[in-house]
């Protein structure tokens, strides 16, 4: 199948429209296609539609087991159904609650389950600083388990560093 806008490139993305409840079907090449307007995923971006159906049925059974289980939150009685649904929680002990469906829910959609924007400017400091000291445990586990010891006890000591840092910083502060 052609291109329907140039008529010269084989066909490779589907595009459905619908507007006004007309429903408009265009075949275009990927440069027709790139040129067509804001599509929601870039052609040459990393996005793998095998990823994004595994992960979609595998978690449409996750979230199927944990409705029938029933689980509801003690504090405003919502359930892990009713927040598919509705896509909020009801209260600050919902994330206590189902907190170990969410994490998984949230690199499944995001890729990631922690915020990487911007960060407050009286507090950034400390908080990057933590940020920081939180991945290097995390590298220094996995230096420990692959057993290189010497690259350890460096991260070890980068570690310490950054906490007497912290507390430095926290002590001008006057947090401490």
């Amino acid at each position: 199948m052609l291109c329907d806008d140039c008529q010269k490139r084989p066909a490779s993305v589907h595009i459905t429209q619908i507007t006004n409840n007309q429903k408009i079907d265009k075949h275009l090449c990927n440069q027709c296609a790139q040129a067509y307007g804001d599509i929601a995923f870039s052609l040459d971006s990393k996005f793998s539609v095998h990823d994004f159906l595994k992960n979609m049925f595998y978690a449409g059974a996750a979230d199927n087991v944990l409705a029938k289980t029933g689980k509801a939150c003690p504090n405003c009685g919502m359930t892990y159904h009713d927040f598919s649904r509705i896509g909020k929680f009801g209260c600050s002990a919902c994330y206590s609650t189902f907190g170990d469906h969410v994490e998984p829910l949230l690199r499944r959609i995001h890729g990631v389950s922690t915020h990487t924007g911007k960060l407050p400017r009286r507090t950034g400091a400390t908080l990057e600083l933590k940020q920081r000291i939180k991945k290097l445990r995390y590298d220094l586990e996995r230096q420990i388990v692959q057993e290189k010891y010497e690259e350890a006890a460096k991260i070890r000591d980068e570690i310490r560093g950054l906490e007497k840092e912290l507390l430095s910083s926290a002590s001008e502060e006057g947090n401490v």
